[in-house]
């Protein structure tokens, strides 16, 4: 029987815990009908998770044909040459090109960039409420600090800062197929944008990955002009729109609980700890891309057939109680605590040191800066984006002044004195 549940619905991207328990007792494999990537299995246990993520060999990306299993017949070259990068490939073709940049993204060197990204964070939040209180969290913090962080560690123009934010909203705003066809100009754009950088830096060298791709290339390296944009492409993206979404349900989920907020704020040596809870607990990456099943398998008792499509539901694992005591709570002291969020295997997350300290980063400049922040909204009011795969707050309104009197200060700064407004 295949389920139906709208992955993109506002009931769902509130309460995830909910809508996952439900599914899951449809068993560990639930065939369903997944936005734009049409009828696919999906995981609901860590176990069944794992085992697709790990088993590389009969969980593919590409069919024999080397089609990307997640592309439509339908979708222009341009987004089939974006999409051919390393997220998408199996081996060897995916070590090939993720040795190329692996370097750049290991431990030492991420953690000798944390001062610059607190730096880049404690700037940010100063000028939170520069141009307006109420500010959305998303637009003016969340978004900007992944952003201006992968763009430096790319070499890319720190004034060309808007482009790169308005093809993220772009990319944020993919809800359906007319959405997607919406985005194809903005595809466009920025491929072009990337090939114009590439090749002032085969000109003018510079600093940066790009410059290091250009070096790879010049040198004969395993690395076509093609991939280079579409690696550029991948970081550019990867490197940001996820961590935005981690920080802003990190922030909301603080906001809306005081008693977290004060255990975080007494000690931010504890920081670490609640990051791996709010990457568990708001998962903003809930799916994998899909795979194609390469020959009859089974997973925890449930057949697949050769030719099935299958994604993991990270989202799902993270929520699985055979692995997590309690796992609809969220609870920053969790120990141990055994989230999938950066998947498994060979694909696990090139950019998951990156990403804890920057929400690491971000919570601590942002609670630091303005230890009175609240919601400019009732929670009730928050919206997410209903784009399938990925928990984003679409717009996050927050005040300076509003922790402990919810009513005063968020009225004056909104010029407001409606009951609405003291909510």
């Amino acid at each position: 029987m295949t389920a139906r549940l709208d992955f993109t619905s506002e009931a769902f991207f509130r309460d995830p815990p909910k809508a996952i328990a439900t599914l899951r007792m449809s068993g560990p494999l639930v065939a369903t009908r997944f936005p734009i990537v049409g009828e696919v299995w999906i995981t609901t246990t860590h176990d069944a998770t794992a085992q697709v993520l790990k088993d590389g060999a009969t969980f593919t990306l590409r069919k024999e044909d080397g089609d990307v299993a997640g592309l439509r017949w339908w979708m222009p070259r341009s987004v089939r040459t974006i999409a051919n990068n390393m997220l998408t490939m199996d081996e060897p073709d995916h070590t090939r090109l993720r040795s190329i940049v692996d370097e750049a993204f290991r431990r030492r060197a991420i953690v000798a960039m944390e001062p610059r990204i607190r730096a880049i964070a404690d700037g940010l939040a100063d000028e939170l409420f520069a141009r307006e209180c109420p500010a959305d969290l998303v637009q003016r913090y969340a978004r900007i600090l992944p952003l201006a962080v992968i763009s430096e560690l790319l070499g890319l123009p720190l004034a060309d800062r808007p482009k790169f934010i308005a093809w993220a909203n772009a990319v944020s705003s993919l809800t359906n197929v007319v959405a997607f066809f919406r985005l194809l100009f903005a595809v466009r754009k920025m491929r072009a944008y990337l090939e114009q950088q590439l090749q002032i830096a085969r000109v003018q060298g510079g600093e940066g990955l790009i410059a290091e791709l250009v070096q790879v290339e010049r040198e004969g390296g395993q690395i076509t002009p093609d991939e280079m944009v579409s690696m550029v492409f991948l970081l550019l993206g990867a490197g940001s729109e996820t961590t935005t979404h981690l920080i802003s349900g990190s922030v909301y989920e603080l906001l809306r609980n005081s008693e977290l907020r004060d255990w975080l704020e007494q000690d931010w040596s504890r920081v670490g700890l609640a990051v791996e809870e709010f990457l568990r607990f708001v998962s903003p990456v809930q799916f994998s891309k899909p795979r194609y099943v390469r020959r009859d398998v089974e997973v925890e008792g449930v057949r697949l057939k050769k030719g099935d499509r299958v994604m993991v539901m990270l989202a799902a694992a993270n929520m699985d109680p055979a692995m997590h005591d309690r796992p609809e709570s969220l609870d920053l002291e969790r120990k141990p605590n055994r989230h999938i969020s950066f998947g498994t295997g060979i694909h696990f997350c090139l950019g998951h040191q990156l990403a804890r300290i920057e929400a690491a980063c971000a919570l601590e400049a942002l609670f630091s800066r303005w230890p009175k922040l609240g919601l400019a909204v009732d929670s009730t009011e928050v919206r997410w984006r209903r784009r399938p795969g990925l928990r984003a707050i679409a717009k996050l309104p927050v005040a300076a002044e509003v922790r402990g009197t919810q009513a005063a200060a968020f009225t004056e700064a909104r010029g407001d004195r409606s009951p609405a407004a003291a909510s």
